[in-house]
């Protein structure tokens, strides 16, 4: 093997190494995950990569294959740079703004809940908006506890749903009732009625 040849399969180890990082990869796929409102169910389902290798990923325990790198992308509608770099920051924040007119907000269906994310153009925002269309009947059907760090505002837009949320008996809210709590605690929406609910959601980080 040439000196030159060596050293180019050097760096490219290297590269791999920084490339599967765990703590990097972990990190970033839970963040991902959970400014989506996503259990570690919803996104095995998404992207047909098992639970348990999900949550291993997350605690910085496996480092994935390429093969998994690739059905996390796919499945989360993302590319490849989004799941191992943080978004740079802006660089002047006062003069950001973006839209969202109706009916163009981003899709990304769980097995519960049907999102519409809502004015996705920014990085590093504080808030992240979404229309969600609930399709859960019952909190059985969730398998755990929604949870993660910041804080969340819910409006109903077309009610009724049932909001599950620990140490608290099951409240129901109808439309035009809304809610604000700690969004470490753990939580889920039910829908009430025939139709599916429809609930304005804005999650702060």
């Amino acid at each position: 093997m040439s000196e030159l040849s060596g050293g180019v399969l050097e760096r490219t180890k290297n590269e791999e190494a920084e490339f599967v990082q765990p703590l990097v990869l972990g990190e970033r796929l839970r963040e991902i995950r959970l400014s989506h409102n996503l259990t570690l169910a919803d996104v095995a389902e998404m992207t047909g990569v098992a639970r348990s290798t999900l949550s291993k990923i997350e605690n910085q325990q496996l480092s994935p294959t390429f093969q998994v790198v690739q059905r996390l992308v796919a499945g989360l509608s993302i590319d490849i740079p989004q799941l191992f770099r943080t978004a740079p920051a802006s660089v002047d924040g006062a003069a950001r703004r973006t839209w969202t007119l109706a009916g163009e907000g981003q899709a990304h269906p769980t097995a519960t809940y049907e999102h519409e994310l809502l004015c996705t153009e920014l990085s590093q925002r504080k808030m992240v908006p979404f229309r969600t269309t609930v399709r859960a009947r019952s909190f059985d059907e969730f398998g755990e506890w929604v949870r993660h760090d910041g804080e969340e505002f819910l409006w109903v837009l077309n009610g009724p749903v049932a909001v599950y949320s620990e140490h608290y008996e099951p409240l129901q809210l109808n439309t035009g009732d809304c809610m604000y709590f700690d969004s470490r605690m753990g939580h889920a929406l039910v829908s009430c009625g025939e139709d599916d609910a429809e609930v304005l959601w804005v999650v702060a980080r």
